[in-house]
């Protein structure tokens, strides 16, 4: 997932890969016959299907503050048309998972509808059936940042096959890097993008020392830090977790920090890897069905499926609502020694 900032407006561009409403149309139910359409005009309980010629295609955005446009450049919609984050729904299919797609709805200057899209936080397939079962008009900013937000900040310093460290701007495909499990691996692919550091997308500041670590770690809000404990202060029945930096803030040695523009750097191996940032094990960017469509045709060929780019149950993750921030600190105590 790349963004940059764009040349005339001077605003962060961010690309999505979305398909178009008339891609998943009701086939059984109130509105049958019916394209997904925005929140008020949706029906609990009636059943869609997504069509076999369907296609994901890039919508580029700016994103300036709380506010969405269409971008130049966009394969979809006007440029400097408002976007504005609908909702989420929740689709079950018949092998009973369930797929979460935010809503994305285009409007001219005269605030009419041109236009509603749809992207899907997990792969989708023609001709299966999938029943909307929840709308979420509540989380729909959170659950964006969740598309690109797996990544470092500029000036990280990763390590090296060799035990050296590298700021990780300076990078290249092909560099080897230290993992956790596998040794070393060569770096497959690395994004970057900016974005506003403001709410969801505020970047996380694990400071120096909370985990043992010389310098401050900058990390987006989502980013899964590894994390062995000495003893279970979280009851997860395991020493090891992964754990969102987002819910290590304690507002002490862990902080989320707001204003200005961020620089999110992503970077892809072969396969999920645990590899080490300011000396914190992190986990390395994670494909899936959001992720896919954006990285380069040679990196795509190497992972044949989603299945095959699996992410090894190493560790146990503590989901949101799990860690209270007063518990925190007993976590990064425990895994520090301190």
């Amino acid at each position: 997932m790349q963004a940059r900032m764009d040349g005339q407006t001077g605003l962060p561009v961010q690309s999505l890969a979305v398909y178009r409403a008339s891609a998943l149309r009701v086939t059984n139910g109130v509105n049958l016959g019916e394209p997904l359409a925005n929140a008020a005009e949706l029906e609990l309980a009636d059943v869609y299907e997504l069509r076999k010629q369907a296609i994901r295609e890039r919508l580029t955005v700016n994103v300036d503050g709380d506010k969405l446009r269409v971008a130049e450049g966009s394969e979809l919609g006007a440029p400097g048309h408002d976007l504005h984050l609908d909702c989420v729904a929740t689709f079950m299919a018949g092998s009973g998972n369930t797929i979460e797609v935010l809503l994305l709805v285009e409007t001219d200057a005269g605030g009419l509808i041109e236009g509603t899209y749809f992207l899907p936080f997990a792969a989708m397939q023609p001709d299966v059936e999938y029943v909307l079962v929840k709308l979420d008009e509540n989380t729909v900013r959170t659950r964006l940042s969740d598309v690109a937000c797996v990544a470092f900040t500029r000036g990280t310093r990763i390590t090296l096959a060799n035990g050296m460290q590298k700021p990780i701007e300076e990078l290249t495909v092909g560099d080897r890097v230290l993992t956790r499990d596998h040794g070393p691996q060569e770096v497959r692919w690395i994004g970057c993008q900016t974005v506003r550091a403001t709410g969801a997308f505020a970047p996380i500041v694990i400071k120096e020392g909370a985990l043992n670590n010389a310098h401050d770690l900058i990390v987006s809000p989502n980013h899964r830090i590894f994390i062995y404990q000495r003893r279970d202060a979280v009851h997860a029945g395991r020493a090891e977790v992964l754990v969102k930096a987002k819910l290590l803030v304690n507002g002490q040695n862990v902080i989320q920090s707001e204003g200005g523009f961020v620089d999110y750097f992503q970077l892809l191996f072969d396969t999920h890897e645990i590899i080490y940032a300011e000396g914190i094990a992190a986990e390395s960017m994670f494909v899936d069905g959001r992720v896919k469509p954006f990285l380069p045709e040679d990196v795509q060929a190497r992972i044949a499926s989603e299945h095959a780019y699996a992410e090894t149950p190493r560790a146990f993750e503590l989901r949101d609502g799990m860690l209270e921030p007063s518990v925190a600190a007993d976590v990064l105590r425990s895994a520090s020694g301190s």
